[in-house]
């Protein structure tokens, strides 16, 4: 598209749009006059610098205009716009996006879109009519060992919707990061969580692999835990040494020592004459 040659009237009208601009402006935050540009026929938009803080890059565009045929411009509107080098907000992104694990706080509500991957529907029971019914589509017929498995897991739970392959696929994956076998944790125990008793296995698919520690003083109390994760608060860890004993005297019986004996008895310390004194 060719670019328009500005009205010019409309394109004299600096002041008028400065004027604009700074009634809608804080006082002193309208800088340098940055130029116009036609939008339409007898309708110019001028650019005024902003030096308000916070808006670096930022500029006020005063539009102005005038009929056909009148000699008289008038204002049009006056709005504050980002430039090339404006310093912008970064861009938006739904809360369901930027929600990370430990987010949801006390009285916080998390709705769960219809069409979640990580859920699928559940069985209720209330959709299909009995197999004898009426109105029932096909006859009764000998249910499948897969929908009896289905039906026995969810049977009497009325839950609309379970987790899906792709939810207990994820839940996995997070659960073996934050307490399975590959944390230093683990590599440093005498042995995992699969032969611990403090383990409370999980119930449904996950129990093949995963368990809840119920060991109050493992790191891991009342989390989920691989069964390939470990910690030195095992139930079968080593047990506690007994104090060192000391070794019984060795008494050599094959051997006589032998005792030196005076030849004389010592003397009487009684009976021992002092000097002068004579015995009787």
């Amino acid at each position: 598209m060719r670019s328009r040659t500005p009205d010019r009237l409309c394109a004299e009208a600096v002041e008028l749009a400065r004027e604009a601009a700074a009634e809608a402006a804080h006082p002193g935050t309208v800088g340098d006059y940055l130029g116009a540009v036609a939008d339409a026929d007898r309708v110019v938009t001028h650019f005024f610098e902003c030096q308000e803080f916070g808006y670096r890059g930022w500029r006020w565009a005063v539009t102005v205009a005038r009929a056909s045929r009148a000699r008289v411009v008038t204002l049009d509107e006056t709005v504050l716009l980002p430039g090339p080098e404006a310093v912008l907000a970064p861009e938006w992104v739904p809360w369901s996006e930027r929600l990370r694990p430990g987010d949801l706080g006390t009285g916080d509500l998390l709705p769960t879109e219809a069409d979640d991957l990580r859920l699928e529907q559940g069985y209720t029971g209330e959709e299909a009519p009995p197999p004898n019914s009426l109105v029932a589509e096909e006859p009764p017929t000998a249910p499948r060992p897969a929908e009896i498995g289905a039906v026995a897991d969810e049977l009497g739970l009325r839950r609309a919707r379970v987790l899906s392959r792709l939810g207990l696929q994820l839940a996995a994956e997070r659960w073996e990061d934050d307490f399975g076998p590959r944390t230093p944790m683990a590599q440093a125990a005498p042995a995992s969580c699969q032969t611990c008793g403090f383990l409370v296995p999980l119930a449904g698919s996950l129990k093949q692999a995963f368990g809840v520690c119920a060991n109050e003083y493992a790191p891991a109390d009342g989390r989920v835990v691989s069964f390939g994760y470990g910690c030195g608060g095992h139930s079968e860890a080593a047990v506690m040494p007994t104090p060192p004993q000391p070794p019984p005297p060795v008494i050599d019986e094959n051997r006589v020592d032998a005792l030196v004996l005076h030849d004389t008895p010592p003397p009487d310390t009684a009976t021992e004459t002092r000097p002068g004194e004579t015995g009787s």
